[in-house]
């Protein structure tokens, strides 16, 4: 039988793990921070929070400096976040529907 768990979450972000890791942080105040971790500071952790954030394992777009990021509400724009992008950028980004 399949259950339903309920979740709080308004939209869902992917973010390239690989990626991540090859940039060795590269977002938040000192640059040291990796971005999941950053936009889970922002919107919450779990299924409280306000968007869910998953780290993905390789989405093989593979950008250099640079992490890879897929808004579920438009699953055809991939995202290409230059390491050291302010975050507010992102998260304007991610905000606007039309954008």
């Amino acid at each position: 039988m399949i259950r339903r768990a309920k979740a709080d979450w308004q939209g869902v972000v992917l973010v390239c793990g690989k990626c991540s890791r090859k940039v060795d942080g590269g977002f938040g105040p000192k640059g040291r921070t990796p971005l999941a971790k950053l936009l889970r500071s922002i919107w919450g952790k779990g299924r409280r929070a306000e968007r869910g954030v998953i780290e993905t394992k390789c989405l093989k777009l593979c950008p250099k400096r640079a992490v890879a990021v897929v808004d579920a509400t438009r699953p055809g724009e991939w995202l290409v976040v230059p390491a050291g992008e302010p975050v507010d950028t992102l998260l304007q980004r991610l905000s606007r529907p039309d954008a």
